[in-house]
Order: structure tokens, then sequence, then C-alpha cells
């Protein structure tokens, strides 16, 4: 997971997570079925053309709007590496640790481009574009959160310390 290396998609600003999975789509939390209409209603030909592994670069207050756990579940399930973008809704940001997908805070989004190839480190905290060669760092990851990211979520991060004997 430390470094991961794939396209942009590019959203703006204040994109809400009936944006991400529409509300019509929540009468189910299979992850498979999230996954297969994320970003349905903000780009329709989303999925046709994006690769597991490549990221989502947005604006500012990304994920605002309702609280469902949903809209990071289904980016992630969807293969989404990380949405990158200059600002997240605070319940958004929660859930996405909690569900295990990484999001980055990281202002100089306006000079990432649409299909540009971005490597991230997330040791290192930086990000490389590679079709720009520009780099850019994002806002630290607090050692726990990263402990969720690198097990999966909260609840797998639950399960292991259950394992070890440490809750």
């Amino acid at each position: 997971m430390n470094i991961q290396q794939g396209k942009v998609w590019k959203f703006g600003e204040n994109i809400d997570t009936d944006l991400i999975i529409a509300a019509r789509y929540l009468n189910t939390s299979d992850p498979q079925v999230l996954a297969s209409h994320v970003m349905e209603d903000a780009r329709p030909d989303f999925l046709q053309h994006f690769t597991k592994g490549d990221f989502i670069v947005a604006g500012e207050n990304f994920g605002c709007g309702s609280s469902r756990e949903h809209a990071p579940v289904a980016l992630k399930t969807a293969g989404v590496s990380a949405v990158i973008a200059k600002s997240f809704a605070r319940i958004f940001y929660r859930n996405s640790f909690n569900t295990g997908l990484p999001i980055l805070e990281v202002k100089e989004t306006d000079e990432i481009r649409e299909g540009d190839t971005l490597e991230v480190d997330m040791t290192q905290g930086t990000i490389k574009n590679l079709t720009r060669n520009q780099t850019y760092a994002f806002k630290p990851i607090p050692p726990f959160m990263m402990e969720l990211l690198e097990s999966g979520g909260l609840i797998e991060h639950a399960k292991a310390k259950i394992a070890q004997g440490a809750l």
C-alpha cells in the first residue's frame, strides 16, 4: 500500500455523497453492487473507462452531504486507490478511514489534470505527477489512521487486535 501508481479522474468542488453513490442504490449494502454504480450521476461513463488503481482528484469539500458509509465503500470496492482533494467533509473523512479508503488533502489539486499519471507514496507523504514532473506533499495521516488504512478499515483493525489479544 505504500506506493501506488494510477491515472487521474478529475472532479470539481462539493462532490456530495449522492454523486458518489446515488440514493436510489441504498437499498443494498453489498459493496460490489454499490461499486458498480460509483460516480454514475457525476459521470455516467466513469466505470467504462476507469481502471482499478486509478485516483480521483477533486477540489474543496469532497464527500459533503449525507453521512452514509456507502460512498467510501463504493469507491474502495470499485478500486479507487485514493481520493485526493483540497478538503473533505468531516464525516466522509472519518468514514473513509473507517472503511479503509485512503483520502489525501492536497491544496494544489488545480495543477493536476485528468489523465495525468500519479505516484503516491503513503510513507513519504508525497504525490509525484509523472506526467507534469511535479511533486506535492499531502497532509500527514495520523499514525492511528494509517493503522486503519493498513488493516483495511476499522472492523478489520479491530479483528486483528482481538486476534492478538490486544482488545
